[in-house]
């Protein structure tokens, strides 16, 4: 999968079909060796013996990790299982990840398609890529809107689900129409996972992801990762990675990758349990705009239910006002008042307190954890009865 992994020794050959549970749990591990540990633990090192000539995986602490090595094949085997010919890389957090696709692939002159509805830290890079010479276009996630703007560009930015709006693109003939055309094509995977969507299947070239979210799930690691297919690409994304040392350190790679083998587990739950949330929104008067892929009448369900195995565990919807959103936030017992999301503890916050997102002041995006989906619900409902006074 990735050369720099070649001395350390695949685990044994998951069963052919094997189930995400199953994936999740074994990915990654090395070949078992009596009297070691499943999963070693974080290999602590800036350096590493290396008589003679600087050759093997390891030598210096800012390329190559032990620790990353297991993670990097942990997140491939879950984001492209059974494709050959796949390169995962690691980084600090999931803009590192982002910024490395995007730094490394575009020169001043190229152009590039980004969602005007993504990640709030989207407008900051778009900025500064406009500052190196290179044309920025936007377009919104949903109806494939980005068709229109493709001519031309050398790379098309797709983050579906869309952060914090919840729109669906189809990946496939996004992709296909921007390969036609000459473009790459990177899919911010962060809201999905891959246990819910794998954008190299779909024809993406890049899938990029935020692993601090869902795919660790405890709120206690900043992570991000690449994984891509293309050779030459992925030799960019990791000179870029060299350049600016936006490594992970090796305890928040060992960290994610524990905590990676309880994915399923927490997605199942996660998933299920907002759908449930989403379902008891939809009967309250005072909740307007009310997102959810997983609902059959969300305008994105179609498409969803075509690429998406899994629906996420976020919930997006607007309160009449700002401060009814403030009420019903404080009313809450069961909810952090916090941003980020995909965490075991549910969290939710009032958007437009940031100012990035072009979302109405009452919006709420609410993350849903792995409480009792009866406790959730009745949190909820609660809150929002309390908040209407």
């Amino acid at each position: 999968m990735n050369e720099s992994t070649t001395d350390t020794g695949h685990g044994p050959a998951l069963p052919d079909g094997a189930g995400d549970g199953t994936r999740a749990v074994r990915a990654g591990l090395p070949e078992p060796v009596k009297h070691e540990p499943t999963l070693p633990g974080p290999v602590f090192a800036a350096h590493f013996h290396l008589p003679g000539d600087p050759t093997g995986p390891y030598t210096y602490g800012r390329d190559e990790n032990p620790t990353w090595t297991l993670l990097e094949r942990a997140v491939g085997e879950l984001e492209a299982p059974g494709q050959d010919g796949v390169e995962t890389l690691v980084f600090a957090s999931g803009m590192a990840a982002i910024s490395s696709v995007l730094f490394s692939q575009l020169r001043a002159g190229d152009a590039v398609v980004l969602p005007d509805d993504g990640y709030q830290a989207l407008p900051l890079v778009r900025a500064q890529l406009e500052t190196y010479g290179i044309e920025v276009r936007t377009a919104p996630t949903g109806g494939d809107a980005q068709l229109e703007v493709l001519d031309g560009a050398k790379l098309l930015w797709i983050e579906t689900p869309s952060n914090p709006g919840l729109d669906v693109c189809d990946v496939r003939r996004l992709a296909e129409a921007a390969h036609a055309r000459g473009a790459l094509v990177a899919v911010d995977n962060t809201l999905a996972t891959p246990l819910g969507q794998r954008p190299l299947e779909l024809g993406a070239d890049f899938a990029v992801a935020s692993g601090t979210k869902q795919l660790t799930g405890h709120g206690d690691v900043l992570l991000g990762y690449v994984v891509g297919r293309d050779a030459e690409a992925m030799a960019a994304v990791r000179r870029w990675r060299k350049i600016v040392g936006a490594i992970p350190g090796p305890m928040e790679a060992w960290l994610a990758h524990r905590s990676i083998a309880t994915l399923q587990l927490r997605v199942d739950r996660q998933n299920a349990t907002a759908l449930t949330l989403a379902r008891a929104l939809r009967e309250r008067s005072e909740v307007t705009g009310l997102r959810y892929p997983g609902l059959p009448d969300d305008p994105s369900h179609t498409i969803a239910s075509q690429q998406m195995r899994g629906f996420g565990c976020v919930v997006s919807f607007t309160l009449p006002s700002r401060e009814r959103a403030d009420r019903f936030l404080g009313a809450l017992r069961l909810v952090d008042d916090a941003t980020s999301f995909g965490g075991v503890r549910s969290t939710a916050e009032r958007r437009g307190r940031w100012g990035g997102d072009a979302v109405p002041e009452g919006f709420i995006r609410f993350s849903v954890g792995a409480e009792d989906p009866e406790d959730l619900v009745a949190d909820v409902l609660r809150a929002l009865d309390e908040s209407a006074v």
